[in-house]
């Protein structure tokens, strides 16, 4: 952990400074914004954006999920899909009930913007899907997965979920780990590097891929029972919270044609497209994100 922590200081300092004066005229609102990574990832991926928020005068607040980034925890310690959400219903719930955040989920970062929509949406103005999951009352957990390619595995009973929304284990050079012995499903997937330069990091930097291949930490497998159980929406809660959906227009990882099946079952209030994105659009294009997170926030004020 304590390496961890020392590389995300050294890689933030470096690599943030080109951001840090990219600053915007005008009178400084100060918006809070909430963002979430997806599996795998950590705070740290959203490094532009909190530079460029930071620095134009608006409050952010990058959470570390379950076995996440710096998070203490190791996968194996969080066997439940609520153990991995915690970090974030405990911050939402101590966030003060007189003010409000704009909540922005990245890739599987919806499935816990969702939950907070759905247990907190007094407390949220506006919640942004950047190119993530996004189910609803009518479009619960376990029918999205149906919807995609959902990992199966033919060798076991046992459906589980994999970072993806295609099946990944077993592509290029990810690893999984059969922790509980190799005749129980398996436990925990680890990205490899090939996997993620095609698939995730295609347009963004070598930078951002070295600093991801030092950082991603090993995904737990959570079952779709679990996660479907874990995500129950309603119209009266999760509903009454305004929504956003981004389209990263060159995802290679959450196809345009998945995108436009979850927007056209559970409408949003309003779709953005982001040209000449990866599936880390806050790191091909964090420029255009930022200014997109800004005009939604300023919009659903």
């Amino acid at each position: 952990m304590e390496k961890n922590k020392f590389l995300t200081s050294v890689v933030v300092v470096i690599l943030v400074l080109p951001y840090a004066d990219a600053t915007f005229s005008g009178t400084k609102v100060k918006k809070h914004f909430v963002l979430v990574h997806t599996v795998g990832h950590g705070a740290w991926s959203w490094y532009k954006i909190v530079a460029l928020m930071r620095s134009s005068g608006y409050n952010v607040t990058a959470i570390d999920l379950g076995a996440s980034g710096i998070n203490p925890k190791q996968a194996l310690e969080i066997p439940h899909f609520s153990d991995y959400l915690s970090p974030l219903m405990e911050f939402m719930a101590s966030f003060p009930t007189n003010k409000k955040v704009a909540r922005v989920g990245h890739s599987l970062g919806g499935l816990a913007i969702s939950k907070a929509m759905e247990i907190f949406p007094e407390k949220i103005s506006v919640a942004v899907f950047v190119t993530a999951l996004m189910p609803g009352p009518t479009l619960n957990a376990a029918t999205l997965y149906t919807q995609v390619p959902i990992f199966h595995n033919p060798n076991l009973s046992h459906e589980i979920i994999c970072y993806t929304f295609s099946a990944v284990i077993g592509q290029l050079d990810n690893r999984v780990a059969y922790d509980n012995g190799l005749t129980n499903p398996p436990t925990t997937l680890i990205l490899g590097l090939k996997y993620l330069a095609t698939n995730i990091y295609q347009l963004s930097s070598n930078q951002d891929l070295a600093l991801a291949t030092t950082l991603v930490r090993p995904i737990y497998l959570y079952s779709v029972k679990d996660v479907s159980m874990e995500i129950v929406l309603s119209r009266k809660r999760y509903g009454s919270v305004r929504k956003v959906f981004i389209v990263a227009a060159d995802d290679n990882l959450l196809k345009k044609e998945i995108q436009k099946r979850m927007i056209e079952k559970n409408p949003p209030d309003e779709v953005e497209v982001i040209q000449g994105s990866d599936h880390m659009t806050m790191m091909s294009t964090p420029l255009q994100l930022f200014t997109t997170l800004l005009n939604i926030a300023n919009k659903y004020n």
